[in-house]
C-alpha cells in the first residue's frame, strides 16, 4: 500500500468565484476537470508541484449552499521560514480577509478564509513549493481510536505531537513520506465535545498501488466497509474512520493525460 495523500475535497457554493480565489491569491492552477450530471469536480495545485505533493480538489454541486460544520478544521498552505508576515500581508493587500494574523497567532502561523469559510492555516516550511498543501487537520472524539485507525488501516506514522492544557495535535504520515507530501493533522480536545460534519467538507483521498488489493487488506484490518471498489464501477472506492470522516481510495497513473479514473 503507497498510502501517499493524493488530495482534499472540498465543496464550494460558487466554483467561478472559488477558482478565482485559489488561482489569484494561492497562485494555483487548475490540473483537471470534470464535468458531471448536475456537478463539477476540478483539481487545483502550484504549478511546480512535487510528484507525492497533494492537490485540491474543488466540487461545485449546482443549487447547493454547504454548510461548514467544525469537524473538518483547515488546510495548511506552505510559506518559506522567516517570510510569514510578508506573505499575510500580500494575501491582505490582495483584500483577503483578515481573520487571524501572525501576531495573533504568536508569530508561528496564520490564518484565512476562502469564499466560502473554509479555513486555511499558513506554516512555514523551506520545503515544498510556495503554497502547496502542508496538512489537513480533522478533529477527533478519542485520539487513541484516531491514531489506532491511521496506524494500524494505513500502517501510517506518527511522526509529530502537540499537547497544551486543553487540546493535543498529532500528526500522521506514511512512512518514509516526501517532504512534500501532505500529512493529516488530528485534533483531540479534552473537554469531551462532540462535532458536526457539515458538508462543506468532502474527504481527503489516499493513493494507493492496487485499488482491490489494498482494499482487502483494509476491509482485513476492520476498516469501515462504506463504498467497496465493486459499487463505484472499480475506479475507487470510500471508507471512513471512526469519526466518520470520509476517505477515498484510488489508484491513480500520474503520467495520463487525464487525473481522472473515470
Amino acid at each position: 500500500m503507497d498510502g501517499t495523500l493524493d488530495h482534499t475535497m472540498l465543496r464550494v457554493a460558487d466554483l467561478e468565484e472559488s477558482l478565482d480565489w485559489y488561482q489569484d491569491h494561492l497562485e494555483y492552477e487548475e490540473k483537471d476537470r470534470y464535468e458531471g450530471d448536475g456537478f463539477t469536480i476540478v483539481y487545483l495545485g502550484p504549478e511546480e508541484m512535487h510528484a507525492d505533493g497533494a492537490m485540491l480538489e474543488l466540487t461545485h454541486n449546482e443549487g447547493e449552499e454547504p454548510a461548514v460544520g467544525d469537524a473538518w478544521g483547515h488546510i495548511a498552505v506552505r510559506v518559506p521560514e522567516g517570510k510569514l508576515e510578508d506573505y499575510y500581508q500580500q494575501l491582505m493587500d490582495e483584500g483577503v480577509e483578515d481573520y487571524r494574523d501572525p501576531e495573533s497567532c504568536g508569530g508561528r502561523y496564520a490564518f484565512v478564509k476562502d469564499p466560502d469559510g473554509h479555513e486555511i492555516e499558513l506554516v512555514q516550511r523551506d520545503e515544498g513549493t510556495l503554497w502547496s498543501l502542508d496538512h489537513t487537520m480533522i478533529r477527533v472524539e478519542d485520539a487513541d481510536e484516531a491514531l489506532g485507525f491511521w496506524t494500524r488501516k494505513f500502517g501510517y506514522d506518527e511522526v509529530g505531537r502537540w499537547e497544551a492544557d486543553t487540546f493535543a495535535n498529532y500528526f500522521v504520515e506514511p512512512t518514509n513520506a516526501a517532504d512534500e507530501a501532505m500529512s493529516v493533522e488530528l485534533t483531540y480536545n479534552y473537554d469531551g465535545r462532540s462535532y458536526e460534519m457539515g458538508d462543506a467538507w468532502g474527504h481527503l483521498c489516499v493513493r494507493l498501488d492496487d485499488l482491490h488489493e489494498d482494499w482487502d487488506q483494509l476491509i482485513t484490518r476492520e476498516a469501515a466497509d462504506y463504498r467497496d471498489p465493486e459499487s463505484c464501477d472499480d475506479m475507487y472506492a470510500f471508507t471512513k474512520d471512526q469519526d466518520g470522516h470520509e476517505i477515498e481510495l484510488i489508484e491513480r497513473d500520474l503520467e495520463a493525460d487525464s487525473l481522472f479514473p473515470f
